[in-house]
């Protein structure tokens, strides 16, 4: 990779050789690839002139519109790191966020500039706060017409991405131009990504999914996205029924939702090339039930904050429900033993370890959290729990620190999980392990009932068939929704906490 080469240098390229092609649409109006550079240069330009300098951090608390794309971009054209902020935090995760990436401007809008008004005072080094609408359009139309910008570099930091928070405080993952342009080469070129692709996009861009991996992937070839604020099945389906799409990205409970609004009206084939599913593990029985209603095998994949993409199915070839496939083109992956860290042959469990130039540059602020998660070569550790097939597919099951282990015997929640969703009158479960004085840890689920008759000791009796004596729930905790953070993934401490005194 040349030194200076980022996804800056394939907007640049496709606004100059297709300057008049669409890049987004959204809410009617559709910018072209010149439109939407001229708009990110003005506000790089704007940028330099307030006075920010390279390696600053400008953070995005907003919702999802064409100008969080071109405040992303404009800001890394002017030598900023982008801070990624999620447009549902309130005060204590935003205070947390703006305080540890040291942001020195925000562009906020809607609901979230009284949120962020509320902290200002205690935020010193956040000089600056933009508002979207008269306020942003200002700050472009008085910036420089000319201006020299600085060529950010492919070592530069492009994105602070804040862990998803699942455990704990988020950290600050560092994204370099090198990691995002190399990643997002690697899943155009497995999923056969090409100019004349045209996404629909309903994912939040505060997120690696939605941004690092739709926006970046349409960005780089020269392809063309429609944005939505929000996810809707039916406003979807008939988006997708239109036929003008050729991809969609989603997460588990998008498919579902597509299910079910199919029971409310006549299911038909999506003429797409590709659906693709993560964030979240997808059930064989939504894979199968997806396909059996609209004609599409989804096309499952693994990733995290701090390294994009690692794992897919493959789009030539068997797309194995209940796999993520294996590693992306450029990158690797193995499965190690938790304590002694060698590797692993097929079907045993382990850690996933991942390495590649995708990998991130570490946590900000966190030296010893950085140094924790990587080996001496280079190798990284998910925290992930999996396997890998004789031919190469790798299963997750589950998260390293989420393995129970009761009266000695390692217990993997996700296995729980799938044997509890087989139980009539389940429509969601979530396993998690609770102290327990004689066994160590005893297996809890809190499960979502479809079926309101349905008891705790229905579902012990089906596990108590389906699993080894030892892995059966000890406790089952009825719940009208599992705890989830923004994109699906289910908080198992918030359950575990909330459950403690039960």
């Amino acid at each position: 990779m040349i030194d200076g080469e980022t996804l800056l240098t394939a907007f640049q390229h496709h606004a100059a050789a297709t300057p008049g092609k669409r890049f987004v649409v959204f809410e009617g109006r559709t910018w072209t690839y010149a439109e939407s550079l001229a708009r990110s240069e003005a506000f790089a330009r704007g940028l330099s002139a307030w006075g920010l300098h390279p390696g600053e951090r400008v953070a995005l608390y907003l919702e999802t519109s064409p100008d969080f794309l071109f405040c992303c971009f404009g800001a890394q054209l002017a030598g900023a790191a982008v801070v990624l902020v999620n447009n549902q935090y309130k005060q204590t995760e935003l205070r947390h966020i703006l305080s540890d990436s040291g942001a020195r401007l925000c562009v906020t809008g809607g609901e979230q500039v009284a949120e962020l008004a509320r902290l200002r005072a205690e935020l010193p080094a956040l000089a600056r706060a933009l508002t979207l609408g008269p306020e942003l359009d200002a700050f472009i139309a008085d910036a420089p017409n000319v201006l020299n910008l600085p060529k950010p570099a492919s070592s530069d930091i492009a994105y602070i991405a804040y862990t998803s928070g699942t455990t704990g405080r988020s950290k600050g993952a560092l994204l370099t131009h090198r990691n995002t342009l190399s990643n997002a080469r690697s899943v155009t070129e497995a999923w056969q990504w090409t100019a004349d692709d045209h996404l629909l996009h309903m994912l939040p861009l505060f997120h690696t999914h939605g941004l690092m991996v739709g926006i970046h992937g349409t960005l780089l070839r020269g392809a063309s996205c429609e944005l939505h604020r929000h996810f809707s099945a039916r406003i979807a389906l008939d988006r997708l029924r239109s036929g003008g799409f050729s991809l969609f990205f989603g997460v588990p409970t998008m498919y579902t939702r597509f299910i079910a609004e199919a029971l409310s009206c006549a299911a038909m084939p999506l003429p797409l090339r590709l659906c693709v599913s993560g964030s979240a593990p997808l059930s064989p029985a939504t894979f199968a039930e997806f396909e059996r209603l609209f004609g599409q095998r989804i096309v499952e994949r693994y990733g995290m904050t701090e390294t994009i993409m690692n794992l897919t199915n493959p789009v030539d070839g068997e797309r194995r429900p209940g796999t993520v496939g294996g590693p992306f083109p450029g990158q690797e992956a193995r499965i190690v033993d938790l304590k002694t860290r060698r590797p692993l042959g097929p079907d045993e469990i382990g850690e996933i370890e991942v390495r590649g130039p995708h990998v991130f540059a570490g946590y900000l602020n966190q030296p010893a959290a950085t140094a924790e998660c990587f080996d001496g070569e280079g190798w990284f550790r998910t925290g992930d729990l999996g396997q890998v097939s004789p031919d190469g597919y790798f299963t997750i099951t589950g998260r390293a620190r989420e393995l129970i282990i009761s009266g000695g015997y390692n217990i993997y929640p996700r296995e729980v999980e799938e044997a509890i969703l087989t139980c009539p009158g389940v429509a969601e479960a979530a396993v998690f392990g609770q102290p327990d004085p004689e066994f160590g840890e005893r297996v809890c689920a809190a499960i979502v009932r479809s079926d309101p008759a349905l008891t705790a000791e229905a579902i012990v009796e089906h596990c108590r068939a389906e699993l080894a004596g030892y892995k059966k729930p000890k406790r089952v905790f009825f719940v009208e929704a599992l705890p989830r953070n923004a994109m699906g993934k289910v908080q198992k401490h918030t359950l575990a906490d909330g459950f403690a005194q039960s």
